[in-house]
């Protein structure tokens, strides 16, 4: 089929990718502008803009889409379909009609759960066993269409949002080849009115770890925030990211540190703490993070 393709991140990538791969023809792709990125804040094209250019396929990166000047030039494309995952900007209704078959949205839960910006990181805080990837038709709502395909993956007990981030990609990229080869042969099914919840945006606010929460919500929060933003703690008058962690048996003053292995006491119970990073410095596992710093038995995390 002829596609336009809609998508900035890394998550994006694979998606295209896939789609190149099976033979359709992508007539142009569709994302961020780029962005000041690096210590000298240059321009830095997006991933899937850099990886476009590459494919050797057309990009256009306009700043919004509601002029009717961009909503003519993406009608002019003629498309068949449009593919959006992860793109970042809110279709008008005219760019949603526009494709012969409208526009599917790869979306990384299992909807209605967590329907927005943040399914990945709310499902790993949220505690959930299980989430998954949902091939979605379009409409004017926020992840409100009806879901033409969808499939379940279990959360690993010690799984960070970056891991599953790339096994949730990879099933995207899997299952929209799958959908375009059964299209006419798939029946949209509206999502049902129960179960719906809304993944916000990560604030920055919530990144810090308040150590006086039961250990299961800490370790929670810390692996959801893994790679980014991060969850963090002050130690020695330093801010620490904390990147990998797991509920371990323990008990003592919430924050405080409770053996060689950085073992932190929590509210309820105790997490160890497994990968950390201090700022301007790469992440380091427990042990040689601890021969730079050490954290002594007793030491109060903040």
């Amino acid at each position: 089929m002829r596609v336009i393709f809609m998508g900035t991140p890394d998550f994006s990538v694979p998606v295209l990718d896939a789609l190149v791969t099976a033979g359709h023809e992508v007539a142009a792709v569709y994302c961020q502008p780029p962005r000041p990125a690096g210590r000298g804040k240059k321009d830095r094209p997006s991933p899937v803009q850099a990886r476009a250019e590459a494919l050797g396929l057309p990009v256009r990166h306009p700043v919004s889409l509601k002029d009717e000047v961009a909503q003519a030039d993406f009608a002019a494309l003629k498309a068949d379909v449009a593919v959006v995952v992860a793109y970042g900007l809110i279709l008008p209704q005219a760019v949603l009609d526009a494709p012969a078959r409208g526009c599917l949205n790869i979306h990384a839960s299992l909807l209605p759960r967590w329907r927005g910006a943040a399914p990945i990181h709310r499902a790993i805080m949220a505690g959930d066993a299980e989430t998954g990837v949902c091939i979605m038709q379009m409409e004017a709502g926020l992840d409100t269409g009806p879901v033409l395909l969808r499939e379940a993956l279990t959360i690993g007990p010690q799984e960070t949002t970056g891991e599953l981030h790339d096994r949730l990609s990879a099933l995207g990229a899997r299952l929209i080849v799958e959908a375009f080869e059964r299209l006419d042969a798939l029946t949209p099914e509206p999502q049902p009115e129960a179960g719906v919840t809304y993944a916000a945006k990560i604030d920055k606010s919530e990144a810090r770890v308040d150590w006086a929460r039961p250990a299961a919500e800490v370790d929670r929060l810390i692996r959801g925030l893994s790679p980014f933003p991060g969850a963090w703690c002050e130690a020695g008058g330093e801010r620490i990211k904390l990147l990998r962690s797991a509920v371990a048996e323990g008990q003592g003053a919430p924050g405080a540190v409770l053996d060689a292995a950085l073992t932190v006491g929590c509210g309820t119970g105790a997490v160890r703490l497994l990968r950390l990073q201090r700022a301007g410095r790469a992440a380091q596992d427990v042990d040689e993070f601890l021969r730079g710093m050490p954290l002594p038995r007793g030491t109060q995390l903040g």
